[in-house]
């Protein structure tokens, strides 16, 4: 399917829900390495790549973390960020230093599922074939 858009989209910026948003930025800003680019203020926090993607991080009244994998009638994962690394045994260590935490299931030998503070899901990826 090539199919062109009719507006010119210049850049994609990634907003999370959740309880606090400077627990995420911080938490995120040292997993990957981005600058803290908007102090949490108004329930928002935010961080940008050396690129200039951003990832905002936006406070819900009564915010539910995600249950991962999906159980029926509970809050389901929103979304899910993939970070490919070199070594998954450091990145896991890493992010579990940071406050992640490894998730009870994994169902791939090249990746590991974490859950981050907020409780929201994400997989630490290698390139290998599974």
């Amino acid at each position: 399917m090539d199919q062109k858009s009719k507006i010119n989209i210049r850049k994609i910026n990634v907003v999370i829900d959740c309880k606090d948003a400077g627990v995420l930025a911080e938490f995120y800003s040292k997993l990957l390495g981005w600058d803290w680019t908007h102090p949490q203020a108004n329930g928002w926090a935010a961080i940008t790549s050396p690129t200039g993607m951003v990832m905002a991080f936006q406070e819900i009244e009564d915010y539910q973390p995600p249950v991962w994998p999906w159980r029926k009638e509970e809050q389901g994962q929103m979304l899910h960020l993939d970070f490919y690394v070199d070594n998954l045994d450091e990145a896991v260590t890493y992010a579990i230093e940071l406050g992640a935490k490894l998730a009870d299931e994994q169902y791939f030998r090249t990746s590991r599922t974490m859950i981050d503070p907020a409780g929201h899901p994400f997989c630490l990826d290698t390139d290998e074939p599974e």
